[in-house]
């Protein structure tokens, strides 16, 4: 027995796997568990950014308290001041921001989420979020795609999502799609914000004063010159509440001389004993007017390069009604830094999963895996009445489930319910392959060689193998969302077992039955 184990070690075939193995148990870097919290996203223009904090780095102290949690985290930042200088220790250097209070609440420009145990990156189905499914309404070039594409996942990052994956993807049928998926996220203005085209225009009558994009050359988000409207404050109506904000933009000498030409045209009115110019500035964000705002008469032929616009909110109470203001007007801001898209989008499809379904499903999907290889062991060993040959169909198995959670964990794919199916059924071609193998090997006597037994095994294995990389390339190369999850989990899984695996249980079985 001990030459039996001896040779098997030194095959190439199972050096090979072990190779794999260890390569795998590499890329995805296991840990028991991980001590502070990792930083997801990074908030423009905060002080977290202008001193060069990165997205991923981990916290692990802030001032003088050690982070283990989010708990530990949250409960930390809530005890800070507004102005003070805080501390932050990472995995890679050490910062000093400034704490802001915003909202009521102390914050420090940096979104956060607990320290993963591993590189594995989960899907939506197991973490929660939005997944959206936009259809351009015509016919667009594949450059032009590419822009939308670009477009979407800058406005996602403006707005201050993270965890987002934007990527086009065709149907069978040649359809053309953008595919949004924003892990650990439920936020339904996502999908208003990535299917709105965008299309900005300023107009007084039926002139156009700028539009967004190119006239708009900068737009403010801080506390100075952003947020509600105090003069005009909120007020109560019969049963709802409503507020206004107001945000400054700076425009183009060229839209700002526009300004000047048309309103030197305009006589003034007295308004509520107030002096305004004839004409309104009316504000259309995709051809739908937004609202319409009095011109002083202060501006009448003044060439101005800076403007203050204004839009509502509503809600049942006044807390609800400033949220609400604020949130569109975040949604109006990031449209006009972004610029419009080339083409209107339609949501095709929209799945909202609540991060409670996910919670530790994955660990739940990984002991399915490898409890279901120990019932095929256990099957199989009451079939042939050998341990000698369940133990290796054992063992390759769960090297296969380890190699490609490997490959997974390498190229940063994000694993959902569709790939751990793929998983499920590469490992069940692999447990057919190895079955496939061993009767071959048993049933051949001595009318053929051990080579001869193996060759007509591979010939049939092989054969399967190409019959299912046919079958799942179409969805792998134009299938959307979980389609090209489950081909690409079941393809790699088949290739390192044709290639890898089944090689090497096959040398197993060849010196154990000899």
């Amino acid at each position: 027995m001990l030459e039996k184990t001896k040779q098997i070690f030194t095959s190439w075939r199972v050096i090979l796997l072990i190779l794999f193995v260890i390569g795998a148990v590499w890329a995805i870097q296991p840990k028991l568990s991980q001590e502070g919290v990792i930083i997801s996203g990074i908030e423009k223009n905060s002080t977290a950014e202008i001193n060069g904090m990165q997205a991923n780095e981990l916290i692990e102290y802030i001032n003088d308290d050690k982070i283990v949690t989010p708990a530990d985290y949250n409960s930390v930042i809530s005890k800070l001041q507004n102005g003070s200088i805080v501390k932050i220790y990472t995995d890679k250097n050490t910062y000093s921001i400034i704490a802001e209070e915003r909202d009521g609440a102390i914050f420090l420009g940096l979104n956060t989420k607990e320290a993963p145990t591993s590189n594995l990156k989960q899907g939506l189905d197991l973490v929660g979020g939005i997944r959206v499914i936009l259809k351009p309404n015509q016919d667009i070039t594949d450059e032009q795609l590419s822009d939308v594409v670009t477009l979407v996942e800058k406005r996602l990052n403006v707005y201050g999502v993270t965890d987002i994956i934007v990527r086009p993807t065709k149907d069978l049928a040649g359809n053309q799609y953008v595919i949004v998926e924003i892990a650990g996220a439920s936020r339904e203005e996502v999908a208003k914000l990535v299917s709105q085209q965008g299309k900005f225009e300023a107009k007084i009558g039926n002139e156009t004063i700028f539009v967004g994009g190119e006239d708009i050359k900068q737009v403010c988000r801080s506390a100075e010159c952003s947020g509600i409207d105090t003069r005009s404050g909120c007020g109560q109506t019969k049963d709802a509440w409503s507020c206004r904000f107001q945000f400054r933009v700076d425009v183009s000498p060229e839209s700002a001389q526009k300004h000047a030409d048309i309103t030197s045209k305009l006589s003034v009115e007295n308004v509520e004993g107030n002096q305004y110019l004839s004409k309104k500035l009316d504000m259309y964000l995709d051809e739908e007017l937004v609202d319409s705002l009095y011109i002083s008469s202060d501006l009448k032929g003044k060439v101005s390069t800076s403007f203050v616009i204004q839009g509502p909110g509503t809600g049942r109470t006044k807390e609800e009604a400033i949220n609400n203001a604020l949130l569109n007007m975040k949604e109006f801001q990031t449209l006009l830094i972004t610029g419009s898209l080339p083409v209107k989008l339609d949501i095709a499809k929209m799945d909202i999963v609540s991060p409670t379904l996910g919670n530790n499903f994955f660990m739940s999907a990984i002991m399915a895996l490898v409890v279901a290889l120990i019932a095929v062991g256990i099957v199989i060993f009451i079939r042939y009445r050998k341990l000698s040959l369940a133990l290796p169909i054992f063992i390759t198995g769960l090297s296969e489930i380890i190699i490609i959670l490997g490959f997974a964990a390498l190229i940063r794919w994000n694993l959902d319910l569709a790939a751990i199916a793929g998983i499920l059924a590469a490992v069940g071609t692999g447990v057919d392959d190895q079955i496939i193998i061993t009767d071959e090997t048993l049933r051949g006597g001595q009318s053929h060689s051990w080579k001869e037994r193996l060759k007509r095994a591979f010939f049939i294995i092989f054969a399967a193998y190409f019959t299912t990389v046919v079958a799942m390339a179409p969805l792998w190369v134009m299938g959307a969302g979980l389609l090209k999850g489950f081909a690409m989990t079941t393809i790699v899984g088949v290739s390192i077992g044709v290639f890898v695996t089944r090689p090497a249980y096959a040398k197993i079985v060849e010196i154990l039955l000899k």
